[in-house]
């Protein structure tokens, strides 16, 4: 009988983590906040990396979250266990939200929430444009690296639209098979093992 570990150690890829690349939890990692995500990296460096879940929504308000914000008709996310206290977003406005930091192609993370909330009001912004997290995902230096190489994630390339508009509830099927080969099979594993 193959032991799990074996045939997850097989099935690895040689994309590198970098800022705007995502990460692919492996199939049976039962962590509550990582079980079966997808985490955008908004930065990774020698310091350590920072990203969001992308896949995860609460059933938060804005206004639950974040006094006097105007209505917007939007899901928040579960962004990771670290600061859930707090606010973060990614966005596709660009430069009209000051403050922004380019993660990829035509996709942003922060910038100026004053200026996101006259947006909001004066209805500039589109819910297709912004995604809001509770909390994010962080590792200290090489904590990731030591990660992926204990096949915890797999890493892969996202396009901005993929990113927004994506059904969460399909999303981490979804990037598994676009990896394509060896990897669509994950996808028929149970997400309790012992249900195997």
């Amino acid at each position: 009988m193959t032991d799990i570990n074996d045939i997850l150690k097989i099935k690895t890829n040689n994309i590198k983590p970098t800022r705007g690349k995502i990460l692919i939890s492996e199939p049976f990692l039962v962590d509550y906040y990582f079980k079966r995500s997808v985490v955008l990296l908004a930065e990774h460096n020698e310091e350590g990396s920072f990203g969001l879940i992308i896949n995860k929504p609460v059933d938060l308000r804005l206004s639950d979250i974040v006094k006097d914000f105007p209505s917007f008709d939007t899901p928040i996310y579960l962004g990771g266990p670290v600061k859930t206290d707090s606010l973060y977003f990614i966005h596709t406005m660009g430069n009209e939200i000051e403050n922004s930091m380019e993660i990829s192609e035509g996709l942003f993370w922060g910038g100026d929430i004053e200026i996101v909330k006259e947006l909001i009001t004066i209805e500039r912004i589109d819910p297709k444009e912004i995604k809001f997290f509770v909390g994010y995902s962080g590792w200290v230096s090489k904590q990731l690296e030591g990660e992926l190489a204990r096949n915890s994630w797999l890493v892969a390339n996202i396009k901005a639209k993929d990113v927004m508009e994506a059904n969460p509830d399909k999303m981490w099927k979804k990037t598994v098979k676009n990896l394509g080969g060896d990897y669509a099979y994950w996808t028929n594993f149970p997400s309790d093992p012992t249900m195997n």
